[in-house]
């Protein structure tokens, strides 16, 4: 079953600074370009890592702090560096959190969340060749409900169950799909029903198929005891 890769859907032409990119040039390009971040790269093009608008703004948080108080040594331990920093270089974090183009969308996501990230760098051989947000994953639910049904019909049902189509129906609207029909085992249902959960673009499954026969349980016998 085809997914959606995160090159279908990543934005190619990233706006990017170099190591010795001046702090005031940064915030000036994220205004202008109103972005909240941007992947610093070497001359060739590679990924070095990103600088986001918190990143800058360790600048401002601090800028009150006086030497020698509990709250200067404190936060000298947190994130003085980056106060103090004038270039890309010094502000960014090394290694990026980044991803490849072939990436599903569903492996972009679980990255972002689980690294509390807006976005990803999309690199290739090391070399940066997009970016790509939250924003744009969503772009699954974009998706025509005939075109989510047909990917249901020929790649679940018919090429991967290798059930008829003319035994079910599938009728999606706002991505919602729901199923009716009649199958022959139990199993078939369960599985069904998880195939179709992971179609780009189904936000629920309902399902009103009905089966046969019930293949899931197994009989143990029973032996009389004396």
């Amino acid at each position: 079953m085809r997914r959606l890769t995160v090159r279908e859907v990543m934005t190619a032409d990233v706006v990017t600074v170099r190591p010795s990119t001046p702090f005031a040039q940064i915030a000036r390009l994220l205004a202008e370009r109103r972005v909240s971040a941007v992947p610093v790269v070497d001359e060739d093009g590679n990924l070095q890592s990103v600088v986001s608008e918190a990143d800058l703004l360790s600048k401002e948080e601090h800028r009150d702090d006086r030497p020698g108080t509990h709250a200067f040594f404190h936060r000298a331990r947190l994130s003085r560096a980056k106060a103090a920093a004038t270039d890309a270089a010094q502000l960014m974090t090394a290694p990026a959190v980044a991803i490849g183009p072939d990436a599903t969308l569903v492996s972009a996501a679980k990255l972002m969340t689980r690294r509390n990230v807006k976005r990803l760098p999309v690199v290739d051989d090391g070399r940066l060749v997009g970016i790509v947000s939250r924003t744009d994953l969503l772009r699954a639910f974009l998706r025509p409900d005939d075109e989510i049904q047909d990917e249901i019909v020929d790649e679940v049902f018919t090429r991967i169950l290798w059930l008829h189509p003319a035994r079910i129906d599938v009728d999606v609207r706002d991505g919602v799909v729901t199923l009716s029909g009649r199958l022959e085992k139990r199993s078939h249902i369960d599985n069904a029903v998880r195939l179709t959960h992971r179609v780009d673009g189904v936000v629920d499954v309902q399902s009103d198929l009905t089966y046969t026969v019930d293949d899931t349980t197994t009989d143990v016998p029973v032996h009389p005891t004396f």
